[in-house]
């Protein structure tokens, strides 16, 4: 993986200060909407197009920035975060509240430089090696090396990107990046995890399906929300409601989840464990976030290969897939992001079909190339 120097940058509302569930706030009082408007009903930064668009007004206040509440942990988090890097703050104010937000920033992270506050609506300018943002257009233009979604109500339609819940879910993320440097190189003799990771439509699940069925690896059994397909059985997932498990994840049973159609998936600790624990070797389509995270546990014993299949072919794939506009639309435009991830994986295996890539995978394995 490519080293870095862990210039940080992190985007300010939403991420450090209350900014939308406060101006819905103001918004609701201030027009006595009834129902109150809730975060949930935020879309997207549209103007006009739904009724809590109201709420943007409130973002060339000055008297609105200087009064926002300053988020739960912000401060510690901050504080953390300048003991392993150098952090900037990087926010999209309008020029009437650039010295409210700067005053502001000054006053309660008092150990960020006041030369590291960026301000301004090119955030597409600056070069960082990790971007924390909760905006996807952000994320999506950011030439930071590693940009980072803050996972908020508005953006969780998104897949396939680095993202994270909560501030220690990003102080652990920047720990795997760091640690992921110095890794020894992957080493899977003994047993380990292969992550497969790429975008939809690289052909991940047909090559781990292959390396199942023909070269005696092992599949995990993950557990979903998404229904059953014909000819399913338990042995391909693990089938819960929502509610059966939001509560498993709660219980922190998942040692990875993501979304995916609006469905979750997530794989438990212990399934990776037996595997790796039997001597055999776990292959998983995956996400970047699951994929760092087996990183994280198995070190040298996991390893991270991107699945590099060429776009236009991505693109036709994930158009003749039976999913609706929205959900197509999203995976097409992500797959600048996803294809970033490569940075963060051992290897890469370009291809245009199962076979070769299937063979390019074993024949790395055993020459102990990766």
């Amino acid at each position: 993986m490519k080293k870095y120097r862990l210039q940080i940058g992190l985007d300010v509302d939403d991420i450090l200060y209350d900014c939308n569930a406060y101006a819905l706030e103001r918004l609701n009082r201030e027009e006595g909407i009834e129902p109150p408007l809730r975060i949930y009903d935020i879309h997207g930064w549209g103007r006009g197009q739904n009724r809590a668009d109201g709420r943007i007004r409130y973002f060339s206040d000055p008297d609105f920035v200087a009064s926002q509440p300053i988020l739960p942990g912000a401060r510690e988090f901050v504080r953390q975060l300048t003991d392993v890097a150098e952090v900037f703050f990087v926010s999209a104010v309008p020029p009437a509240c650039m010295s409210a937000r700067a005053l502001r920033l000054r006053e309660d992270f008092p150990e960020v430089p006041a030369e590291n506050i960026l301000l301004g609506t090119r955030k597409d300018l600056v070069r960082l090696d990790i971007l924390l943002d909760d905006g996807a257009h952000n994320i999506s233009h950011s030439p930071a090396t590693y940009p980072v979604l803050f996972r908020k109500p508005w953006n969780t339609h998104l897949s396939g990107l680095l993202s994270v819940n909560t501030y220690d879910d990003f102080l652990h993320l920047v720990e795997m990046l760091r640690a992921a440097s110095a890794a020894p190189r992957p080493d899977l003799h003994a047993g380990g995890v292969i992550c497969l990771v790429g975008p939809t439509g690289s052909g991940k699940n047909e090559i781990a399906a292959t390396l199942v069925r023909e070269h005696g690896m092992r599949k995990p059994v993950s557990a979903t929300t998404r229904p059953r397909r014909a000819g399913e059985t338990d042995a391909d997932y693990r089938f819960l409601t929502e509610e059966a498990f939001r509560a498993e994840a709660e219980a922190g049973h998942f040692l990875e989840t993501t979304v995916y159609s609006g469905y979750h998936f997530g794989t438990t600790a212990a399934e990776f464990d037996r595997i790796v624990g039997e001597g055999k070797i776990a292959v998983i389509p995956i996400d970047i976030c699951g994929a760092l995270t087996l990183k994280n546990r198995y070190r040298s014993r996991a390893i991270l290969i991107f699945i590099r299949r060429k776009r236009e072919k991505v693109i036709f794939d994930i158009v003749s897939r039976p999913l609706d506009s929205r959900d197509k639309t999203c995976r097409i435009l992500s797959l600048d992001d996803e294809y970033r991830n490569e940075d963060l994986c051992d290897l890469t295996v370009r291809t245009d079909g199962e076979a070769d890539a299937v063979q390019s995978i074993l024949s790395a394995l055993t020459a102990g190339a990766v």
